[in-house]
């Protein structure tokens, strides 16, 4: 009886132990099923500190919902391989191209006035992460953005090279920025070379219209739109302005004689409840214009502001390559 008790004691503690042992392995699988669950959600919440125009800013390492005041700064993440939720444009300046490339990579473009926000829309977005170009932004418009959600004012304005860079930093995007930067800049310099090929040393004048004044892109002007022209594309300015280094120089139409470029790139200056079309016929039909080299060569090419000012970006601004290319090589 005693040795028959035991045989079952024994028998019962060997299973106890079986069904322990076998339990083991589904609760570890249990125990690593549920932190799979729970890491994601931990990445998703982590934040990060940056620094900005106007100091420290705790950002979400992965926004779920970011918005960007810059239609060129969407570009330029989108080619990194992030897509903004959230976009504001301005539809009387924006690039023809750029709206249709915006929503087909999940972009919602939010209309706004030039220079303007409205904060109250903005909030009902919900954003978690704003981004705007820093340089130029006013403190008390950065403070109101900033009660909306964590705003970055990146410590850029809209050209490419140095904003892509800056925005490649914030998102951990350097090796995808520099690939799209590298074939950039191939093509620019192969346009430069082509461009160089055709006219050699012929002078180039981009030369603005406003509703009441003339000005012309100064050669030397910090600003990125006069690099790309000057530098980047190596044209060669008139002489009696190759040392200008405002952005737009204003110009009085009788010092056109004495600048007598060889080519024109003309723009009609477009902005919100804006219209340069007196002054563009005023200038059309003065006898100092009609009487310059370029216009007498056929040498003059219309350039819209919303190609080559709002533009700017690996897509836009390669289009504005290949129009110039187009016009000035034969």
């Amino acid at each position: 009886m005693f040795k028959r008790s035991m045989l079952l004691l024994g028998a019962v503690f060997i299973l106890i132990i079986a069904a322990a042992c076998s339990n083991t392995p589904v609760k570890q699988e249990q125990k690593q099923e549920q932190e799979k669950e729970e890491t994601p959600a931990a990445n998703q919440n982590e934040t990060r500190v940056v620094q900005d125009m106007f100091g420290e800013v705790t950002i979400p390492v992965k926004p779920k919902n970011l918005l960007v005041s810059s239609s060129n700064y969407a570009e330029y993440l989108i080619e990194m391989g992030i897509a903004p939720q959230y976009a504001l444009v301005v539809p009387e300046i924006e690039p023809d191209y750029r709206k249709p490339y915006l929503e087909k990579n999940g972009v919602e473009l939010m209309t706004t006035q030039q220079y303007d926000f409205n904060y109250e829309k903005l909030l009902s977005l919900s954003p978690d992460l704003i981004i705007v170009p820093g340089q130029g932004m006013e403190k008390n418009v950065y403070d109101e953005l900033s009660k909306i959600a964590p705003t970055v004012a990146l410590d850029a304005n809209s050209g490419m090279h140095i904003a892509m860079s800056k925005l490649a930093q914030l998102f951990d995007k350097k090796a995808e920025s520099d690939k799209v930067l590298v074939e950039f800049d191939k093509k620019a310099a192969e346009a430069k070379e082509k461009i160089h090929q055709a006219i050699g040393d012929k002078t180039v004048l981009v030369l603005r219209v406003e509703p009441r004044r003339y000005r012309y892109l100064g050669p030397k002007s910090e600003d990125d739109v006069s690099k790309f022209f000057y530098e980047t594309l190596g044209l060669k300015s008139p002489e009696l302005i190759k040392d200008s280094t405002e952005w737009f120089t204003p110009l009085s139409l009788e010092l056109l004689p004495e600048i007598n470029p060889d080519y024109v790139f003309l723009e009609k200056r477009s902005m919100e409840n804006y219209d340069s079309s007196d002054s563009l016929k005023e200038l059309e039909d003065s006898s100092l214009w009609k009487h310059l080299d370029a216009v007498k060569n056929n040498g003059v090419f219309p350039l819209r502001t919303n190609d080559y000012i709002q533009a700017k970006g690996p897509i836009g601004t390669s289009m504005l390559i290949d129009y110039i290319v187009e016009k000035l090589v034969p």
